[in-house]
Formats: C-alpha cells, sequence, structure tokens
C-alpha cells in the first residue's frame, strides 16, 4: 500500500493519529490564518473621528487649505494653517494612528504664540478621510504633498519646515525628511523601524497576540496588502541607524 493510500485510510494507530494531528495543524493553521487577516482589516481601517471648528470663532484666525495627494484615487485633503508671523517657517504636526488634527490644536496654540506657522490636516482612514492607513508608507506622500501646497504661499518661508509626529506621524514625517531639503527641524515621538511593527501592537491589543503564528500572519497579510514598498530596503536600513 502506497503512502498517500495509507494517508487516505489509514489503518495502523500511528497513521491515524498521523493523520488526526495533521488534519487539526492544517485546521489552525487556517483559522489562524482568517483571524489574522480580519484583524489586519480592523488594525489599518480605524474607526474615523472627524474634527469640524468654527474658522470665524476659533483662536488663531486659522484658514482652511484644501491641498491633493497625486497619484490617489480619493486624494482630496483639508487642513488648517495657522499664520504666525509673517515670512517665519511652518511646522506641519502629523497626528499619530486613532488620532486627528483636532486633537492637536493644543500644540497649535502653544507654536502659534512663538510667532510660527503651523499646518494641520488629517491622514488616510483618519478624520473625514477614507481609506486605509499604510502605517507610514502612504502617509509620506501627504505631507510631502502638505509642503508642497503651504509652499506655494506668500506669507511664509518655503525653504524651511519643520514637522512634529507621533507614531504613524512620527514615520511618515521621517520618511518626507529624509528626502525633501525644505525640511529643517524634525521631532519626533514613539518612532517605530518599521510599519509592520504597530500591526503587532495591534493585534496584541486583541488579546490574541499569544496564539502561535497570530501576529506573523497578521504582519504577512499587511506587507502583502502594501506589496509595492517592498523594495524600499534603504530606508528601512537608515531608520535602524
Amino acid at each position: 500500500m502506497s503512502i498517500v493510500d495509507e494517508l487516505r485510510y489509514p489503518t495502523r494507530w500511528y497513521m491515524k493519529l498521523s493523520v488526526i494531528v495533521l488534519t487539526f495543524v492544517v485546521f489552525m493553521v487556517l483559522a489562524t490564518a482568517a483571524i489574522a487577516g480580519v484583524l489586519t482589516y480592523w488594525i489599518v481601517k480605524p474607526q474615523r473621528t472627524s474634527s469640524e471648528i468654527s474658522m470665524a470663532s476659533f483662536p488663531g484666525r486659522p484658514d482652511e487649505v484644501e491641498f491633493t495627494v497625486p497619484g490617489v484615487k480619493q486624494g482630496e485633503r483639508k487642513g488648517w494653517f495657522f499664520p504666525g508671523l509673517r515670512g517665519a517657517p511652518t511646522i506641519i504636526l502629523c497626528h499619530g494612528y486613532q488620532s486627528s488634527r483636532g486633537e492637536l490644536l493644543t500644540l497649535v496654540s502653544a507654536l502659534q504664540d512663538h510667532q510660527y506657522n503651523v499646518f494641520v490636516f488629517d491622514f488616510t482612514a483618519h478624520g473625514a478621510n477614507d481609506g486605509t492607513t499604510t502605517f507610514g508608507y502612504h502617509e509620506a506622500a501627504e505631507v510631502r504633498a502638505a509642503v508642497d501646497a503651504i509652499a506655494q504661499r506668500t506669507d511664509i518661508d518655503a525653504t524651511r519646515f519643520g514637522l512634529w509626529g507621533y507614531n504613524l506621524g512620527a514615520y511618515a514625517a521621517l520618511r518626507e525628511a529624509e528626502k525633501d531639503n525644505r525640511v529643517r527641524a524634525l521631532v519626533l515621538d514613539s518612532v517605530y523601524d518599521l510599519p509592520k511593527q504597530m500591526v503587532k501592537i495591534g493585534v496584541e491589543k486583541t488579546g490574541v497576540g499569544g496564539f502561535p503564528l497570530m501576529v506573523w500572519s497578521a504582519q504577512t497579510t499587511f506587507e502583502w496588502l502594501n506589496h509595492q514598498y517592498k523594495g524600499d530596503r534603504r530606508f528601512r536600513r537608515s531608520c535602524r541607524n
């Protein structure tokens, strides 16, 4: 009797046990992959909170600025520009994961009091913007589009920008600052080496991170969804240095 036939119709006790164990392992792997896929979707598409203020009544005399992220289907963005001293540098604040521009208004006021121009906006999948987050891969292009839009103003110094970011925003700001000479200052809080590390944190928060292969499956799913950034090795090494 061939091995295949023995696996299909086991007659020996150890082969029966092997088939049971193999079936259980396959089921667990498939179940883990399915759960990890659902978790990854929840993680990259967080619950959004919209931040709306009255421009007429809000302190700081903000202007609403609209800009477009090139190459994105739903790339229209809106941000708030808070003017400081005319001709002064501009600081762009990049919010964190599951946050929004509205949560940065206290920091905006503090920076504006020091005569800086300040700009805040919401990333993809945050605020009023639909889509899924890439934890900094694509968001760096949004930071670049914001810098380009503000640089067109005549009341600022278009050659001097500062970027402030927290986790998601920190990674996107760092990714943009590496390529943009207009960025003269960089303040980062809780920046990570690779975006998939945020997926690991998200899975662990659900309480199932201890299950075998769960974190790995979720991170693999995330990297598959963002396969176009797979070749971006140079930036990954620079983040570790």
